[in-house]
């Protein structure tokens, strides 16, 4: 049964900065993809941020330039941090991994930006 924990959300005030961290039972590097997803109140869970098999990194428009994916393999963990933040940055966080086309998603982290 493959795993994705995910940690480190919270409040934070607007321009604050938080990293997320997710923690794989499975081997991050043999994943089509490994990243971060959210889902807004109300809203479509979209894309934040992901490494692809060929390990290219595809970022959201909205979060260039202030959001930065990294991965460590020795402890098969993905993270997020996450600069500057913004209220609109509001919403559940999940880790998502792909492994011989099977989606796996983690429970999820909240993260909610005070203005």
């Amino acid at each position: 049964q493959v795993q994705l924990v995910e940690s480190g959300g919270g409040l934070v005030q607007s321009g604050g900065s938080l990293r997320l961290s997710c923690a794989a039972s499975r081997n991050i590097f043999s994943a089509n993809a490994v990243g971060w997803w959210r889902q807004a109140p109300g809203k479509e869970r979209e894309l934040v941020a992901r490494f692809t098999s060929i390990g290219s990194i595809e970022y959201a428009d909205s979060v260039k330039g202030r959001f930065t994916i990294s991965r460590d393999g020795a402890k098969n963990t993905v993270y997020l941090q996450m600069n500057s933040l913004k209220s609109e940055d509001t919403a559940v966080y999940y880790c998502n991994a792909v492994w011989y086309d099977r989606d796996y998603w983690g429970k999820g982290t909240l993260v909610t930006v005070s203005s």
